[in-house]
């Protein structure tokens, strides 16, 4: 299992790299659980992070393909290798669809990253269990569950273990990789290793303070890393 590490500068990049991780991801946290970053701080990550997987997230997108589809372009354009979307507010398949394709018919070398929220009722959008079919039919390569809701509850307060489990085998089936996240911490990391999910994405598990908008810290970033790789749950 891969951990995925957000980071928002390349002061935070370095520490990040410093602490062995597997994939680094780009966002920015006062935009929103997959916020965008600026194209210029993106620029200046990548310059450091050679040899080593980037994504970058474009925001939690309603229905608006045209722009999604242009943020999309220029962060394939830089050189990114994983393309992030969030299906935020988006209530129909039909929409779903038209936006994924958008999405990746924008892509150059990069993969296209489906996510949905766990919490998706609270929002009106499409369950996680769609947003499978639309991976598939896009051609996105991984899909992803996360939260939109930050604040005092996580990915398992959400969606039970057999849900998420459920979530994996399909995706697997279908030939999808999965990314799990949502405000998790060592212990629900802990649990999700039960089900063998691809990724498990953290920013505010390995921040001062687990403040998501405070700076990372590479021993927490350690902890959680060797928890991924280690076959100890607890």
């Amino acid at each position: 299992m891969k951990l995925l590490v957000s980071v928002v500068s390349p002061e935070e990049a370095k520490v990040a790299l410093s602490a062995g991780i597997d994939i680094l991801d780009i966002k920015n946290p006062e935009e929103g659980s997959l916020g965008a970053s600026f194209p210029w701080i993106v620029e200046d990550i990548l310059k450091i992070s050679k040899g080593i997987e980037v994504s970058a997230a474009i925001g939690d997108f309603d229905f608006k393909p045209g722009l999604a589809s242009l943020a999309s372009y220029s962060l394939s354009k830089l050189g990114v290798k994983y393309v992030k979307i969030g299906f935020y507010k988006i209530k129909t398949k039909k929409q779903a669809l038209k936006l994924g394709k958008s999405v990746i018919r924008a892509l150059n070398d990069s993969h296209g990253v489906f996510a949905a929220y766990a919490d998706y009722k609270n929002i009106g959008s499409i369950s996680p269990f769609e947003i499978i079919e639309v991976g598939e039919e896009c051609g996105a390569s991984i899909v992803m569950i996360d939260t939109i809701n930050k604040r005092g509850k996580n990915l398992l307060n959400y969606m039970g273990m057999e849900d998420l489990k459920i979530f994996v085998d399909t995706s697997h089936e279908k030939g999808l990789k999965v990314a799990l996240a949502g405000s998790l911490d060592r212990y629900s990391i802990a649990m999700l290793k039960k089900i063998n999910p691809d990724i498990v994405g953290v920013r505010g598990a390995v921040c001062e303070g687990r403040k998501r908008t405070n700076f990372i810290s590479r021993e927490r970033i350690i902890e959680l890393k060797n928890l991924c790789q280690n076959h100890s749950f607890l």
